[in-house]
């Protein structure tokens, strides 16, 4: 074993449990106790903080520094490491995502691609039904750290985009910030063959490659990537804009309409809703399932459908010697 890999099992060693004796050591790394010593100094002196203790129970202990060395991360560790900073960056931790999603690229960059194939491979595990929050997907940890890196270092990226009407194109741009704006992750950036802003769905993008070629950083649009994501939200294109105020809190109605429209606060108690759809049964049904007072504003259409089908609902509870009935004419005959 050379002293460059034994150094490293080592620190391994050290970083597995709380305490370990001298003769322990040398004897899981095949070495002298005084090789032993001679490696514990070695990395006292590059900056980790290795407590020793000598006499009867003495021996070597890793405590915590003024500074974060590197660590050593077993096979079982990494997946686990990167997994968890992947529910941080894509859950409900606004305040710790953006430094989750840096440690997260800086780790996975340098995992063995088994280890990236394992991890990637455990994207199927569902989140428990009615757990409160929904996350944001994320089907190519890889894929994901390979655009956070190009932003971190103004790298060129070129990927293949599936559009939302399930066409492919290639496109190659200068990325800026990875956004969460309802529990969808995106990436703003400056598309080059468009020469504009454009917004992109991580999770629709594919094979992202790093071109090498650096770019100046551009300031973005109003200066909020995440105002800037929800604007362009809001004008993408669609047959109905439907626009309520619901008398529930904003963080409870993006839960419930996860990435299906806009929430803004009005007070802590309601806010206000706007819900782009192809059809106005679908966003009477998102409306009237969150389960809270609310009061359409527009389309005129959404207002007389919302009529409709008060009607409707009505009439389901007229009471009958039998019970509860529905436009029983449509029965007869």
């Amino acid at each position: 074993m050379s002293t460059s890999t034994r150094t490293l099992a080592l620190l391994g060693l050290l970083q597995s449990r709380r305490h370990w004796s001298g003769a322990d050591l040398a004897r899981r790394l095949d070495v002298s106790e005084r090789t032993v010593r001679r490696d514990v100094l070695g990395l006292q002196e590059i900056g980790y903080p290795i407590v020793t203790t000598r006499g009867t129970g003495g021996g070597y202990q890793l405590s915590a520094g003024a500074c974060l060395p590197p660590l050593v991360l077993g096979e079982e560790e990494a997946a686990a490491t990167v997994l968890g900073l992947k529910e941080i960056a894509t859950g409900v931790h606004p305040a710790s995502a953006e430094a989750a999603m840096s440690a997260m690229a800086k780790i996975v960059q340098v995992l063995p691609i088994r280890i990236r194939r394992r991890i990637d491979s455990l994207r199927t595990v569902a989140t428990p039904a009615g757990d409160g929050y929904h996350r944001a997907g994320i089907d190519d940890v890889t894929a994901l750290t390979t655009l956070a890196l190009a932003c971190r270092d103004t790298d060129t990226v070129s990927f293949s985009y599936r559009g939302s009407d399930a066409a492919t194109s290639h496109r190659t741009v200068q990325p800026h910030q990875i956004v969460n704006v309802e529990s969808r992750l995106y990436l703003v950036a400056w598309d080059l063959d468009r020469t504009d802003w454009r917004t992109f769905r991580i999770d629709r993008i594919a094979q992202p490659r790093r071109t090498g070629a650096r770019f100046a950083p551009r300031r973005l649009p109003g200066g909020d990537p995440v105002e800037y994501v929800r604007d362009r939200i809001g004008s993408m294109p669609s047959r109905y804009r439907v626009h309520a105020t619901i008398q529930a809190s904003a963080e409870r109605v993006r839960a419930e309409i996860v990435h299906y429209g806009t929430v803004a606060d009005i007070d802590p108690g309601s806010c206000e809703v706007h819900i782009a759809a192809e059809s106005l049964d679908w966003a009477a049904f998102c409306l009237v399932s969150i389960g809270a007072p609310f009061i359409v504003h527009g389309p005129p259409e959404a207002t007389e459908l919302m009529k409709d089908w008060g009607s409707r609902l009505l009439a389901a509870t007229r009471a009958t010697g039998n019970g509860l009935v529905c436009d029983r004419t449509r029965d007869s005959g």
